[in-house]
């Protein structure tokens, strides 16, 4: 496939192509804004491109879905702005990114645009390409069955197929009349994939690292919750000596970055070894998100924590809008509080101490936690979700080809 250098990126939009697409040659136009959507987006491209040998793909992403052949016109580090304070300071960068992958979709003439999660962007590039008559598949359903329900009505308008990967939403979306497509978790191919055996003396040395137990810090994949929750994730690791701290580090945020947030204190910083670190931990702290799903299905014991918008306005905003009682994948999906959650006023360093030392020194506590684990994974289905949604979303283009 054709690339275009990253720096020329944004100086290259496509020519218009007027010529019919033929039934094995179809183009993808791919959107997704942050590191887990790389990751899933990625494993979908290349699950299609063994099904459709000559998929052209392009679209918005990251590295990830570079390598698997799609052409990144911006990168998802450019686009994630998290709050209402840097929204409203970043408008002008937000409305051009709107502009910029209105034309160049239009250029491409895909066969369909997927969407990966990110409703902010994602949902009024649906309605985009819902009026401009572009086919719409949302894989990886935002998550409006706990936050902004009312979208349910933007997605039922704009979308025509959407994939889910949680057990809970298809009956989520049946209360509105919307069917959907329930492919399985595709975290479970991620993290199968790349598990092992925990080889202790072997990370230790490659990471030069003293032979300790492991404390894993999971702060999150964005600037604004990193900069809020590491120092106090750090403090609370400081409260247990006999363990050795360890960062998973965000894509694309040099050690300069965490620097001024870590006070002076060495905790190395690890990049691209979030599953590794997490198969050689024995407890972690972990950023509300993906990854507290991540932890849990590696077996890690946590504690889930989050702040980030002003503990007013969040009370204000719960009241209102928040549709589910836990914040945490792990729990949403058991329906029981499985791990403990911090979030906004709770975050404090006293609680977070409380809830490590509940693992670190009451057996019973870490084998329930364990135990709700088993019970989630049940849930959770058999492996090989990227490949049903390749499959599903390769089969319904070709059957409106027909």
């Amino acid at each position: 496939m054709l690339r275009v250098p990253r720096h020329e990126l944004h100086k290259q939009p496509v020519t218009r192509n007027t010529q019919p697409t033929t039934r094995n040659s179809m183009k993808y136009y791919v959107l997704a804004g942050e590191a887990s959507g790389d990751l899933h987006a990625s494993n979908l491209i290349k699950e299609i491109s063994l099904i459709d040998k000559q998929a052209q793909f392009r679209g918005f992403g990251g590295d990830l879905m570079e390598k698997a052949g799609m052409t990144v016109l911006k990168h998802y580090r450019d686009m994630a702005f998290m709050g209402i304070v840097p929204v409203i300071m970043n408008f002008r960068t937000i409305r051009n990114n709107f502009r910029f992958c209105e034309e160049d979709m239009l250029a491409f003439q895909p066969d369909v645009l997927i969407l990966v999660d990110y409703p902010g962007f994602n949902l009024r590039m649906a309605k985009f390409a819902k009026a401009h008559g572009i086919r719409t598949f949302y894989y990886i359903s935002p998550k409006i069955w706990a936050w902004k329900e009312q979208r349910v009505h933007k997605v039922k308008a704009y979308v025509d197929d959407l994939f889910a990967i949680l057990p809970f939403e298809a009956e989520f979306y049946r209360k509105y009349v919307y069917p959907v497509n329930y492919v399985g978790n595709p975290l479970l191919d991620a993290i199968l994939e790349k598990k092992t055996v925990p080889d202790f003396p072997k990370f230790w040395a490659e990471n030069k690292l003293p032979e300790k137990p492991i404390l894993a810090l999971l702060p999150g994949s964005r600037k604004a919750e990193i900069s809020v929750l590491l120092p106090t994730m750090l403090e609370a690791a400081a409260q247990f000596p006999e363990y050795q701290c360890i960062i998973a580090g965000a894509p694309n945020m040099g050690v300069e970055f965490y620097s001024p947030f870590m006070k002076g204190s060495q905790v190395p910083v690890i990049w691209g070894r979030t599953y590794e670190i997490l198969t050689h931990s024995r407890v972690a702290i972990v950023s509300s998100g993906t990854a507290t799903l991540e932890t849990a299905i590696m077996n890690v014991p946590q504690v889930v924590v989050y702040q980030l918008t002003p503990n007013w306005l969040f009370k204000y905003l719960k009241k209102f809008f928040l549709k589910t009682r836990w914040v945490s994948l792990v729990n949403i999906i058991l329906g029981r509080e499985a791990v403990a959650e911090l979030i906004q006023s709770d975050f404090t360093l006293k609680n977070v101490v409380n809830e490590l030392k509940k693992i670190l020194h009451n057996p019973e506590n870490e084998k329930r936690m364990l135990a709700d684990y088993h019970d989630m994974m049940i849930k959770l289905g058999e492996p090989g979700a990227s490949k049903r949604a390749a499959v599903l979303m390769v089969g319904k283009l070709n059957l409106q080809k027909k």
